[in-house]
């Protein structure tokens, strides 16, 4: 349950290791930007790293690594999906499995973070404290309903591909910078919004591409992509009104992340074309198994590095900082940067402890997902629709609001998401149903 797109079928080493590389950049940003003060009366506070120490934003161009995971995402949705067209199979089928391998893990971790907000709130934890709590441990939630549309979307998405190619993904590059520039200079409602997915599905329509050749690798379009897309974002942040930090800052307006912007399209586009320069270098690499050893349980536990990696944070927390033992030089000084060090590697020590812990629920997870997982021809396919809409509407709240926020226990987008799952869910094969696929 840990591969967020997993398919069938043979692997690219390469694909998996850009899931892989992006996943692990993700967690080591969040960590490096996560820095923890102790007030005298005992509070922890968590001040804002790229708005306190502005020059930190130019971090960002190294950990803003995203595009790339949309890229792998569709090149592997895309096989996944031909694979299942061509054996006849559902698309309301298809999409339930890849919702409901996603929807899984993400519910269940939602629910373990939900009944311990319950708790605390119970017991009468500072609002403010549980509400910093609650946003922590939900700030990487913005991927998930976006990755969970882009997949429900994938047979659309690869109809229009199969026909039209590479036009689909820059005619969604245009509209998504004409929506940019009305969210910019009129301030437009909701139409940043599209951006989310257009952005986002640029990359992840070029995996489609990708995946069958029309891109292709270390070409002269894919070099024009990298130093395209490098040089219109220089230009959109020393010439427009574009910051250059790619990860969002408190009270940045206009922002690239929130919603993505137009120099964020630019960043994705020569990334990807990035990719695909060093993809024949790259795999001759990963055809050493000692590397690929490293890569491939990276790959595999993605989901589960994603949703849980801050929760190291908080367990530090109050293990050094809550006791007084961390040291607490003045913040983003110089002995603050070397302490960083001792403290990336900390939170990976107690990170492969957490992941090793989850083992027991993440195979139990496997066989919810094997009993319940939609058939070709799933009988309640209404419920699975409306179980993605409930789903991706609760987790965007999540996203934008944490799980605990004003110190207080989400009620109804908990209920939202509980009912979103359950209605996937309900979508499963029944054992009548498999009984006939076996014959008996």
């Amino acid at each position: 349950m840990g591969d967020l797109s997993a398919g069938s079928g043979g692997r690219d080493r390469y694909v998996d290791f850009l899931r892989a590389w992006a996943i692990v950049l993700v967690v080591f940003g969040h960590w490096l930007i996560t820095g923890l003060v102790r007030d005298p009366n005992g509070v922890i506070t968590a001040p804002e790293l790229l708005a306190t120490v502005p020059w930190t934003q130019w971090l960002t161009l190294g950990f803003q690594i995203m595009p790339l995971f949309f890229l792998a995402g569709g090149h592997a949705a895309g096989g996944s999906w031909a694979r299942a067209r061509n054996e006849g199979r559902t698309a309301t089928g298809w999409v339930g499995q890849r919702a409901l391998r996603l929807l899984l893990p993400a519910g269940v971790y939602s629910g373990l973070v939900l009944v311990a907000v319950a708790i605390c709130s119970a017991v009468g934890v500072d609002p403010g404290i549980l509400a910093l709590v609650g946003w922590a441990m939900a700030m990487q939630f913005w991927f998930l309903p976006v990755y969970l549309l882009l997949s429900a979307a994938t047979p659309v998405l690869h109809t229009a591909h199969r026909r039209w190619g590479l036009r689909v993904p820059v005619a969604m590059g245009v509209v998504a910078v004409g929506a940019d520039a009305l969210v910019v200079t009129v301030h437009a409602p909701f139409v940043g919004l599209l951006n989310y997915v257009l952005v986002w599905g640029v990359a992840y329509q070029l995996g489609f591409c990708w995946r069958d050749m029309l891109l292709t690798e270390r070409s002269v379009l894919s070099a024009c992509m990298a130093v395209g897309g490098a040089a219109v974002f220089a230009a959109l942040v020393a010439f427009g009104p574009f910051p250059v930090s790619l990860i969002l800052v408190t009270g940045q307006s206009p922002s690239n992340t929130n919603p993505p912007s137009a120099a964020m399209l630019a960043w994705a586009v020569g990334q990807v074309g990035l990719a695909l320069l060093l993809a024949p270098v790259l795999r001759r690499l990963l055809e050493r198994e000692q590397l690929w050893r490293l890569v491939r349980p990276l790959g595999g536990a993605s989901m589960t590095l994603y949703l849980w990696h801050m929760l190291p944070v908080l367990i530090v927390a109050a293990a050094f900082y809550l006791t007084g033992l961390a040291p607490e030089p003045a913040y983003g000084s110089g002995s603050w940067w070397v302490l960083r060090v001792p403290w990336l590697v900390v939170l990976g020590g107690v990170l492969v402890g957490v992941v090793a812990a989850l083992g027991p629920l993440e195979r139990a997870l496997s066989g919810v997902y094997e009993r319940t997982r939609p058939g070709d021809l799933p009988r309640r396919a209404w419920a699975l629709w409306g179980g993605v809409a409930a789903s991706v509407s609760a987790l965007i709240w999540f996203a934008g609001h944490g799980f605990a926020y004003g110190g207080r226990f989400p009620v109804l987008p908990s209920v939202g998401l509980v009912v979103g799952v359950g209605l996937v869910m309900v979508t499963g094969r029944s054992v009548v149903d498999r009984g006939v696929r076996l014959g008996v």
